[in-house]
């Protein structure tokens, strides 16, 4: 597998309840090393997460709340994504596929799926070291 580079900025999706949302990542994603960020309006109708001074993904009502939305976090073990997987579901997210290969995607994919309070599906996956 060739090595990984950064190609995409940000990410914000859109919700419909900001609250509970918010409450879904902040579980969600804590495994994976992300802490609450600064809103990015002033009218704080979004929060962003990301590693400690990077507000990498969001979460919005300034956007429509559509389905069909896929978001695939890196995480650095197999330990985190099953982590996640654990958080995510604790936190009222949908299973939508148990930590595991997905050998069918590359070899060595180790992911989990949830869906979130609005159906996106929401994955971390590891990829070890080629």
């Amino acid at each position: 597998m060739p090595t990984r580079r950064i190609v995409i900025d940000h990410l914000t999706i859109g919700v419909t309840d900001l609250a509970v949302s918010h409450a879904f990542y902040l579980a969600a994603l804590a495994p994976l090393g992300f802490v609450e960020q600064a809103p990015w309006s002033e009218e704080a109708r979004d929060v962003a997460f990301g590693p400690p001074g990077l507000d990498d993904f969001a979460i919005s009502t300034l956007y429509d709340a559509g389905s069909g939305t896929h978001v695939a976090f890196a995480a650095d073990t197999r330990e985190e994504v099953d982590a996640f997987h654990r958080a995510a579901l604790a936190a009222g997210g949908r299973d939508n596929g148990a930590p595991g290969p997905r050998l069918e995607y590359s070899p060595g994919y180790y992911g989990a799926f949830v869906l979130d309070p609005d159906g996106h599906n929401i994955e971390a996956v590891f990829h070890p070291e080629p």
